[in-house]
């Protein structure tokens, strides 16, 4: 019997060991790249004005998901590529947007704020100690003993320190004020390379000669119209002074900047060069410029497209020639939301409305005086949600509960509002799909206790931002591609979600998904 049970298990570990060389190879280097506000709707619209090289390429030779979906309502930058990463949501990460109201200060914060660490090359202070959980490049530099190269690149702060996670060797946005790459004590030394780049080719030397025109024909941009019938453009991003790298930071030639920082770090370090799987962590964008509204702005939107494709290929082919996009895995995605539009033209009719969330709490706190009796009972407010003031509810021994029962049944009469939730209703009510949804985006640690859901085409005006967004609900759809390392093409128009990435790219790495990952890889994207 003993002998039957041996013979059995040599013979299972000789058809293991068979089938283990028929696994493929671990990528080299994994790619991730984040467009911000990449549309799936633009990008097929416009496709007339492109190369062979970029989306066309992605459409050939990859696995496309056209719709890839976020699990939780109004993403942004921040909450979007921290969600890619993690495999989680904000309830889970604790990145519920690119800033919150801090509830100890009764501040707005960014959530990458940290001043335990300096800024290099930026007065900013930051890390990313709010993200609360593990990512996919932290559980690399775990497999790997702190071995592999792993890195992360992008216009802007927020995205550039989600994507690094907790362990990467570094994070490197460009500055507003001075337009060189920056990072943070936080990631450890800052690498030689980077500064010597700053030095050689920052942006700062080359911006006053830089500008935006059109990069085909004006009248190949036929996709989008706007009443004020633009006949072409020209943004000279010198001339805006103290702006001139925010402005570009909302312009393709922000796309430019990470692949010239991407060929440096290709030519300056290892990656990708030996059999320790390394990471590239990159952000474009594909926004609006200066976060004006296409309807303003068509001509730039279409030609930000044109030369975005222009950027994908020139990406893709310097991974080639550096690393070889066979020995490379890269996933492309969006952030999945944009920029609000602006209020429709009166004369369609479209039923709106405008709401004041700082009128909408000034009253609040009157009723609750009335009821309570007088006191601050509203602390603070913030992106459509209420913060009431705990201590003074705990002094006067009231009952939690009742207090937000009686606010939300206040607030749900307003003008504009179509429901209200408050965070206990978030936490123990009964479940709906559209209650998951923005139980996903609520974190307890730095959510308000009461979210105020307006009707779309309402405006709500912002008091600490001072703009303002109307409000649509409407289906976004945000795509993902899959290229490289074995990767077998092909187009699925079923939903995807975001979440499934960390896990799938874990997979093919062969290391442990980020902590709070619980979504099924996609085992089936290679060949």
């Amino acid at each position: 019997m003993k002998g039957r049970i041996l013979t059995s298990l040599l013979t299972v570990i000789a058809l293991t060991g068979l089938q283990a060389q028929n696994v493929p190879a671990v990528p080299r280097l994994v790619v991730g790249l984040t467009i911000d506000q990449l549309r799936t709707d633009y990008m097929e619209a416009f496709s007339a004005l492109y190369g062979e090289r970029g989306f066309k390429r992605l459409l050939k030779e990859g696995r496309v998901y056209r719709n890839a979906e976020y699990d939780f309502i109004h993403v942004d930058k921040s909450s979007a590529v921290a969600s890619i990463y993690s495999g989680t949501v904000p309830y889970t990460n604790g990145i519920v947007g690119d800033c919150w109201m801090d509830r100890n200060t009764l501040r707005v914060i960014s959530c990458v704020d940290d001043t335990n660490f300096m800024g290099i090359y930026t007065s900013e202070s930051t890390s990313p100690e709010r993200l609360k959980v593990s990512t996919l490049t932290d559980e690399l530099m775990v497999a790997t003993q702190g071995v592999a190269e792993v890195y992360s690149i992008a216009p802007t702060r927020e995205m550039a320190v989600m994507a690094a996670g907790h362990a990467s060797k570094g994070a490197f946005w460009i500055n507003d004020e001075t337009g060189k790459w920056s990072g943070s004590t936080y990631y450890g030394t800052f690498p030689s390379w980077v500064t010597t780049y700053n030095d050689r080719e920052g942006l700062d030397f080359r911006i006053g000669n830089m500008a935006w025109a059109p990069y085909l024909p004006v009248t190949s941009y036929k996709y989008l119209t706007s009443e004020s019938k633009q006949v072409t453009f020209k943004h000279n991003f010198d001339d805006e002074r103290k702006n001139k790298y925010r402005r570009l930071k909302t312009s393709p030639y922000a796309n430019d900047e990470v692949n010239r920082l991407v060929n440096a770090c290709l030519n300056s370090t290892s990656i990708g060069k030996d059999e320790i799987p390394d990471f590239l962590s990159l952000a474009y964008y594909a926004g609006n410029y200066d976060h004006k509204s296409a309807t303003e702005l068509p001509m730039e939107m279409q030609d930000a497209y044109v030369r975005l494709d222009n950027s994908i290929a020139e990406l893709l082919e310097l991974i080639d020639r550096k690393v070889g996009l066979n020995n490379t895995l890269f996933f492309i995605t969006s952030t999945g939301y944009a920029d609000a539009d602006p209020v429709d033209p009166p004369q369609y009719r479209i039923p709106g409305g405008e709401f004041h969330l700082e009128r909408c709490a000034a009253l609040l706190n009157l009723y609750l005086a009335a009821i309570y009796g007088e006191g601050r009972w509203v602390e603070a407010h913030f992106d459509r949600q209420i913060y009431l003031n705990h201590k003074l509810i705990e002094q006067k021994q009231l009952n939690m509960a009742e207090v937000l029962n009686r606010t939300a049944e206040f607030l749900v009469q307003f003008s504009g509002v179509k429901d209200v939730y408050s965070s206990q209703r978030l936490q123990l009510g009964s479940w709906t799909p559209d209650l998951e949804k923005i139980k996903n985006r609520y974190n307890v640690t730095c959510s308000g206790d009461l979210w105020i859901e307006v009707l779309p085409g309402w405006s709500v005006y912002s008091d600490h931002s001072l703009d303002t967004q109307v409000q649509r609900y409407s289906y976004a759809s945000a795509p993902l591609f899959f290229i490289g390392n074995g990767v077998k093409p092909e187009i699925i128009h079923a939903p995807v979600k975001i979440g499934t990435i960390a896990s799938t790219i874990a997979h093919f790495m062969r290391i442990r998904a980020p902590n709070a990952s619980v979504q099924a890889p996609m085992t089936d994207i290679r060949k």
